[in-house]
């Protein structure tokens, strides 16, 4: 791990962001704070209506608003959160929650692709779910939520260790 985080760190993005002034890691941490609002807002309408909220909002409809606002919002916090790592990566060194954020952002992201090959999810906006599939994509809002929070959580604790 610790060779990992020096090669970040010594990395050209790194030299980047440590010598480019003050101003450029405000609006990076900035950023990295709007991208994980709008990836986490997202995914949070879409795992509370498939966990059973709303059930009137149509699933399909719903999905095909949040899922890219959720994509855009990854990429921005994936972008912004490499810079910010970049920055200063062996600082981190023993940090207990980096090691509970980056495999509960990996958990996450399986879940996200196994909802996608789930034949309830490609039928949600076809036909009528039957109450299994409606609790196999309740199980797998749940999981997202916890995966989500979970990474969300850490990664804001990750400041105060």
């Amino acid at each position: 791990m610790r060779d990992l985080l020096v090669w970040i760190e010594v990395s050209a993005l790194g030299q980047f962001m440590r010598d480019s002034g003050p101003w450029t890691y405000a609006i990076i941490n900035l950023s990295h704070v709007l991208g994980v609002a709008t990836l986490f807002g997202s995914i949070l309408v879409l795992d509370l209506r498939l966990l059973g909220l709303w059930r009137r909002v149509p699933l399909a409809p719903l999905s095909s608003a949040t899922a890219p606002v959720a994509t855009v919002g990854f990429a921005v916090a994936a972008a912004t959160g490499s810079a910010l790592l970049a920055t200063k990566a062996t600082a981190y060194l023993g940090n207990p929650f980096l090691l509970i954020k980056f495999p509960a952002i990996a958990l996450g992201l399986i879940n996200v692709a196994l909802l996608n090959l789930s034949p309830a999810w490609r039928a949600r906006g076809a036909r009528e779910l039957s109450r299994a599939e409606h609790r196999q994509l309740a199980m797998m809002g749940g999981v997202s939520l916890v995966c989500w929070l979970t990474a969300v959580s850490a990664g804001r604790l990750i400041a105060y260790w």
